[in-house]
């Protein structure tokens, strides 16, 4: 029985909510295990476009058990929205949806915070999403955070609440930011907490449950490798631990229960927000935008692109321990010739094969190319690895062997048919 973690190999956008999507057809339980509604998985099928932020790409396969993970931070508001917004487009969600009475909230205030540090930091700026993600989770560092349980427990909630929102008024108003409304708050989260009730639960003891019956579980990773608050280009990270290590911490399922770690990358790379891309490429995000790809699902932002970093994707393989790939996005390269493979970076006349953990060095590396001969032949019709052309396969193959990873999995487009399982 195979329990499967799946993380982003870059800087997220990678496309892991198809591939979880794809795999979820082979497993019982899928996890979502740390990040909060500032992740976006989108998921075509049958001509309906699919936009999930908390809830795990699972949850469109019938029959299939999604779980909310206790390393999760969630706006219940949002996570109400979701829920009748995938209602309305036809998805049963009931006893498919459990949630961690763990999980840390995602309150107004937060948002507010982290928008008057972003706008503080003016040029130096992360690029967050605005969405309260980073002061959620400084408050469950701090120990002083609000959780899932709280809000199932309306009377302990409010006293809570009330003290949290006088202390961060306080703040706001020391910046001259906005403030929020206790009472405003208060209602709109005591509602939202009544309608996630049915599905809260001591997620660790059904995790631990279902491995004992023989249950097969995805653990879906949101962002990226290059995102993760100790191993990404830091500052310019998100707050939570996106590499394989965070699905152990953030489900409460350990690491000698996992089986395989498969890890999602493009087969050029992109990013968004602010810092380092060796790569980057104008010509190529042209191409890509003009295409109509490469657009954030939660921000909308245009993506920043360049061609594939083997030297990041090699480091991504020594942290997660990847056992297997799969390249997703192989068609967005269908009409390039050269095609340009980052092997290595020049720092300072010095060659190197890791990236450096300092930002401004990263930001200073040349990268050292190879070129290949691109295919200029669709891809988006071929089901099996046979069927793409010969430089497309040689490209592919060559993208492993620099990764250091087996190859498990090619995606030429969006929809579940366009992907191909060798």
């Amino acid at each position: 029985m195979a329990n499967t973690i799946l993380i982003g190999a870059q800087w997220g956008d990678e496309g892991k909510g198809k591939i979880i999507d794809v795999l979820t057809a082979q497993r019982d339980i899928v996890v979502r295990s740390q990040g909060g509604n500032n992740a976006g998985h989108t998921v075509i099928h049958r001509g309906t476009t699919y936009i999930l932020h908390l809830i795990p790409s699972g949850i469109l396969r019938r029959g299939k058990v999604c779980v909310i993970g206790n390393g999760v931070v969630i706006d219940p508001v949002a996570l109400v929205a979701e829920i009748e917004g995938l209602r309305k487009l036809g998805i049963a969600i009931g006893k498919n949806l459990l949630i961690s009475d763990c999980a840390h909230l995602v309150l107004p205030y937060h948002r507010l915070l982290d928008e008057q540090r972003e706008l503080g930091k003016g040029r130096a700026k992360i690029g967050t999403t605005k969405r309260g993600i980073g002061p959620a989770y400084g408050d469950k560092a701090a120990r002083t955070g609000l959780r899932i349980s709280d809000l199932m427990q309306p009377a302990l909630f409010t006293k809570k609440l009330q003290a949290k929102v006088r202390e961060n008024n306080s703040i706001l108003q020391a910046l001259g930011a906005q403030t929020v409304s206790f009472a405003e708050v208060n209602d709109a989260y005591l509602k939202a907490g009544a309608t996630l009730r049915p599905f809260v639960v001591n997620t660790v003891v059904y995790l631990h449950r279902a491995l004992q019956r023989g249950k097969e579980i995805l653990f879906e990773g949101a962002q990226g490798t290059f995102l993760d608050i100790d191993h990404g280009t830091y500052p310019y990270v998100t707050s939570s631990n996106t590499t394989a290590g965070g699905a152990c911490t953030g489900s409460g399922v350990p690491p000698h229960r996992m089986d395989c770690v498969l890890g999602v990358m493009k087969a050029y790379t992109t990013r968004v927000g602010e810092g380092a891309l060796p790569t980057e490429d104008e010509d190529i995000a042209k191409m890509l935008h003009e295409m109509g790809r490469e657009f954030g699902t939660t921000t909308g932002r245009a993506r920043r692109c360049g061609w594939f970093d083997a030297v990041a994707s090699r480091y991504a393989a020594m942290i997660n321990g990847i056992d297997e790939l799969a390249i997703t996005n192989l068609d967005g390269l269908d009409a390039v010739d050269p095609i340009r493979i980052c092997v290595g970076y020049r720092l300072h006349g010095k060659h190197l094969d890791v990236p450096p953990s300092d930002a401004a060095q990263l930001d200073a590396c040349e990268p050292i190319y190879e070129e290949v001969r691109g295919w200029k032949t669709p891809t988006g019709a071929a089901r099996k690895f046979s069927d793409l052309p010969l430089r497309a396969r040689r490209y592919v193959r060559r993208l492993t062997e620099l990764t250091g990873a087996k190859l498990r999995i090619v995606s030429v487009g969006p929809a579940r048919a366009q992907t191909i399982t060798l």
